[in-house]
C-alpha cells in the first residue's frame, strides 16, 4: 500500500486512455510540425496531452500541471503532474511501436508516482512511493545479477553533439559492457525496469521525459542520476542503472559524486 494509491490508479487509467487516443493516429499519414527547438509534434501529441490535462484537472483540481506541449499550469496543493503525451515522437511518426505515454506526480519536489503506457506493445508500467513496480499487474525488478562485462547498454542517441565533452566517457563504457543497443526513450527504461537491460543513458533529458519513470525505476530497485551527479529530474541528462551497477557505471563515466 502507498499513500499515493488513489493518484496512481488515476495516472494508470488516464495514461492508458491517452494511449488509446494515440493508437487512432499510429501508422497514419500524420502532418508533422516543428517546434521552436526543432523537435517534431503532431495532432496525436497535442490531443493526448489535452486529454490527460482535462482528466487530471477533473480529479485533482488543486494540483499543478507541466506538460511538453502546453507548458505549466500553477496549482495550490504543492503537487504537480508532469506529462509527456508521446515520449518517442520520432518513433511514433515513423510507425515504430517503441513509444509511450508518461504521467507522473511530483509532491513537494519529489517524484512519488508514475505510469508509463506503451500503447502499441500493450504494456503499462507503474509504481508509487513505498510500493513495488509493476508491468500489467505483475511485479518487475531490475536485473542485479548481470556484471558490467555482460551488461546491455541502451541509449536514445549517440551523436557527438548530444554528448558534448562526455562522448569519450560514453565510448569507454561501451568498451566495458557486453553489448550496446539503440533502444531509447521510455522503452529503454522499460527494458531496464523489467530486467531485460542493465544501463540506460540519456545525454539530453527534459523533466517530462523522466518524471513518471523515476518512481517506477526506483521501486524496481534501479538508480538514476544526471551526468553532472545531480539527483532528480532537472539535471538535463540521465543515467539509469541497476542498483548493483550504479557505482561502477558512474565511475566509468566519471560522474561527480555518483
Amino acid at each position: 500500500m502507498s499513500k499515493y494509491d488513489r493518484e496512481l490508479e488515476a495516472a494508470i487509467e488516464i495514461a492508458e486512455s491517452a494511449g488509446r487516443l494515440t493508437l487512432e493516429h499510429f501508422g497514419t499519414a500524420l502532418a508533422v510540425e516543428k517546434k521552436a527547438d526543432e523537435s517534431p509534434v503532431t495532432i496525436a501529441d497535442r490531443g493526448a496531452e489535452e486529454l490527460i490535462r482535462k482528466r487530471l484537472g477533473e480529479v485533482f483540481p488543486d494540483d499543478g500541471q507541466l506538460g511538453e506541449e502546453f507548458g505549466e499550469k500553477t496549482g495550490t496543493s504543492g503537487r504537480r503532474w508532469i506529462i509527456d503525451p508521446i515520449d518517442g515522437t520520432q518513433s511514433f511518426i515513423r510507425g515504430v511501436p517503441l513509444y509511450g505515454v508518461l504521467v507522473g506526480l511530483e509532491d513537494q519536489g519529489r517524484c512519488v508516482a508514475g505510469a508509463m503506457c506503451l500503447p502499441r506493445l500493450s504494456e503499462t508500467y507503474w509504481a508509487a512511493e513505498g510500493g513495488a513496480a509493476y508491468r500489467n499487474g505483475a511485479v518487475v525488478r531490475v536485473d542485479d545479477a548481470t556484471p558490467l562485462s555482460d551488461a546491455t547498454l541502451l541509449s536514445s542517441d549517440i551523436k557527438h553533439e548530444q554528448f558534448g565533452n562526455r562522448h569519450e566517457d560514453f565510448d569507454r563504457l561501451v568498451r566495458r559492457v557486453g553489448r550496446y543497443r539503440g533502444w531509447g526513450d521510455c522503452y529503454g527504461y522499460a527494458l531496464l525496469i523489467s530486467g531485460r537491460a542493465q544501463i540506460m543513458l540519456d545525454p539530453l533529458l527534459n523533466p517530462w521525459d523522466i518524471a513518471a519513470i523515476l518512481p517506477i525505476l526506483e521501486a524496481a530497485g534501479g538508480r538514476f542520476v544526471g551526468w553532472n551527479g545531480e539527483q532528480g529530474i532537472h539535471a538535463g541528462s540521465g543515467i539509469g542503472t541497476t542498483g548493483a551497477l550504479h557505482e561502477e557505471v558512474c565511475q566509468v563515466l566519471r560522474v561527480p559524486g555518483g
